[in-house]
């Protein structure tokens, strides 16, 4: 879609200057070879060259039609391209939005139109398409007056219309060249997986950058991830969009820990594409990605750092530690072959050049002598001030190591654009800032190889049904999960004796009731059959009180138990990338420390084990100045069963089990909450 050789441009204008303008004027100032068809039935000629009356009445049927005017009218046209025979229509009107009246009327004219036709539809709010090594711009945005449409292999697909134009200006600056830009719009239509999907075995593209508001058609972009993970093409996003949806349809903490953005990261992450959090970065870390292969990369990757400057190379450092990575120092063998070329690293993770001087001939050597030291997984170096003024003594062994065995990038920590161009000319990752480098290289190492695994779909326009707390146990014990003995007893016929082993703590049972304490649901240490009359009629008269109307009748008694720390496993399905697993430090004040690590689901115990080790409060757990140990690996084939809820039928919409203790020899479950769509119940 972004190689037309015919396009029709409907709306266009004859002022130059205005965006209805800004498409033919483009397409003939950059001297673009194909056929372009003005359409405006107010005039006879546009910009000097002839106007049509309508699409019907044009020559030939164009391969892309590029619709101007206002919303009513953009509908009126897409109708036209259906009727024609156009394969693809872009529209760049505003007023489809589904929050008003008239925005869902011409939503669901357009999803008509092109449901009865083989007309494909970007937009609408698309700000259109290039080609730049067609020195094609079909696209109102103003920053391609520019002239300067820098040609290359990197592959623009963006949400936003305006990214596009600070995409192609900051790529230009850097030296960096892009094969096809594409505006999705509001993706009525095509969405941005599909578009990218269709330039994956483009030979010209060799690497793909999004920009991202939301995750609407996730579907489409991981099977577009997919393939890029098979073809080799790496894949970087930078996504806007934090909000708490996913709080506000959660009974629990789970909405709020595994929220919109924490999703986004997993999701984005587990389909092997680079999350970075700088707009920078999305850029350069094409050249990065490249060279950093899915398969087996630690998400923590430990790096070396080399610099000339002790200032530069602290910055980076801070930054990179800031990114999670583990700095890592030279080991002995490599150490002593620093020190045989009259460099000493005293053991240190950077290892400054500075005493030594800025030579060619000793960047190179260390160069590659940790390039070829195998206790690192990526090496930075950072050239100082000889970078701006003598780049042939500080840059050039950079390019000349580029190859070497393990991936190298660089800060270049003075304003060096001739350097910077260097470095990226030739395939070097090269950064202005700590941060960005930091950035692109935890984000490119934290990708995982994308899997398909089939989920269970929820009934379509079927409300979650809540579990009660008995019922809710019984389905997990079904998963695997272990769960503290229990009993159930009815109000009108209380046992004399406690029907399970004490302590006990004595619940209401009740489906409606999501958070039981709220309503002094609960009594906690009753040992005895009276203990467990009193706590009975406590809950009856509290929770009557504060719920008037509510039948107490029945009672889950459950015996209390202690371990070495709380874990917190939640599961829900996002509106969007479907189902999600978290693990998080349990307790009341859950989501008060947000100490959480998210997954989609279903993950295996390897994976859930790396999630666990993601959480702060679990190290505590894990032989932390001598503190008792917790069964971690039991922790992890509990969150690897409740994962596996996606897998379910009947459909479970959301799970959480908190407080989970974890135990030195296992874990047990002590409170839980289960919904399921009830479609087989």
């Amino acid at each position: 879609m972004t190689d037309p050789r015919t396009v029709a441009i409907v709306g266009a204008s004859n002022t130059p200057g205005k965006t209805t303008a800004r498409p033919l004027g483009y397409l003939r100032a950059q001297g673009w070879d194909g056929e372009v068809y003005p359409v405006n039935p107010t005039r006879e000629t546009v910009l000097g060259e002839r106007a049509w009356p309508s699409l019907s009445a044009l020559p030939t049927v164009p391969d892309h039609v590029l619709i101007l005017t206002g919303a009513d009218a953009a509908v009126a046209a897409v109708r036209e391209c259906a009727a024609l025979g156009v394969p693809v229509a872009t529209v760049i009107a505003d007023g489809f939005l589904p929050t008003d009246a008239e925005g869902r009327r011409r939503r669901a004219e357009l999803t008509e139109i092109v449901a009865g036709s083989s007309l494909r539809l970007l937009g609408p709010s698309s700000l259109g398409i290039a080609n730049l090594p067609r020195r094609m711009a079909l696209t109102g945005n103003a920053a391609f007056a520019d002239g300067t449409l820098p040609s290359g292999d990197i592959f623009v697909a963006s949400q936003s219309g305006s990214a596009l134009g600070a995409l192609l200006s900051r790529g230009a600056e850097m030296g960096l060249g892009f094969a096809s830009m594409v505006s999705t719009g509001n993706e009525l239509d095509l969405s941005l997986g599909e578009i990218c999907r269709g330039a994956v075995d483009d030979p010209q593209v060799a690497g793909f950058a999004l920009f991202l508001e939301n995750l609407t058609h996730a579907t489409d972009l991981a099977d577009f991830a997919r393939l890029a993970a098979e073809r080799g093409k790496p894949v970087v996003a930078y996504k806007l969009g934090r909000s708490d949806a996913g709080a506000r349809l959660s009974v629990s903490h789970t909405g709020a820990l595994a929220g919109d953005d924490a999703v986004a990261e997993a999701f984005l992450t587990s389909l092997g594409i680079a999350r970075v959090r700088t707009f920078e970065t999305l850029l350069e870390s094409q050249h990065l990605a490249r060279r950093i292969p899915l398969s087996a990369t630690p998400s923590r990757p430990r790096v070396g750092v080399v610099s000339t400057t002790g200032g530069g190379g602290a910055m980076i450092v801070d930054a990179l530690a800031d990114r999670g990575a583990i700095l890592t120092g030279p080991s002995a063998e490599t150490a002593a072959r620093l020190a045989y070329l009259g460099v000493h690293t005293h053991g240190a993770a950077l290892i400054d050049l500075t005493l030594a001087g800025t030579k060619y001939a000793t960047i190179k050597a260390v160069l590659e002598v940790l390039l070829d030291a195998p206790e690192f997984d990526a090496v930075v170096a950072v050239p100082g001030s000889s970078a701006r003024f003598t780049p042939e003594v500080s840059v050039a062994p950079i390019i000349e190591c580029a190859d070497r065995g393990t991936p190298l990038a660089a800060f270049v920590v003075p304003a060096a654009p001739e350097a910077l161009a260097m470095l990226r000319a030739k395939g070097v990752s090269a950064f202005r800032t700590p941060e960005s480098c930091a950035d692109a290289i935890a984000a490119v190492f934290a990708r995982r190889a994308p899997v398909r695994t089939e989920v269970a779909v929820p009934p379509v326009a079927v409300a979650p049904k809540p579990l009660d707390e008995n019922d809710s146990y019984t389905l997990l014990e079904e998963m695997g999960v272990r769960v503290a003995p229990r009993a159930v007893v009815r109000l009108d016929d209380l046992p004399a004796e406690l029907p399970i082993g004490g302590p006990v703590a004595v619940k209401l049972l009740d489906a409606s009731v999501a958070h039981k304490s709220e309503l002094g649901g609960v009594v906690l240490g009753v040992t005895t059959g009276p203990g467990l009359a009193a706590a009975a009629a406590q809950i009856r008269d509290t929770a009557g009180q504060r719920r008037p109307g509510l039948n107490v009748d029945r009672l889950l008694v459950q015996q209390m138990t202690d371990g070495v720390v709380e874990a917190l496993i939640g599961f829900r399905r996002d509106p969007d990338v479907g189902p999600v697993v978290v693990v998080a430090a349990g307790g009341v004040l859950t989501e008060l420390y947000r100490d959480s690590s998210v997954r989609p689901a279903p993950v295996d115990p390897a994976e859930a084990r790396a999630m666990i080790d993601e959480v702060t409060a679990f190290r505590a757990a894990d032989g932390y100045r001598d503190l008792p140990r917790g069964d971690l690996d039991a922790l992890a084939h509990a969150v690897s069963a409740v994962s596996r809820l996606a897998l379910r039928n009947p459909v479970v919409a959301e799970a959480e089990l908190n407080p989970v203790l974890v135990r030195a020899d296992g874990v047990v479950a002590v409170d839980a909450v289960v919904s399921v769509y009830p479609q087989e119940l």
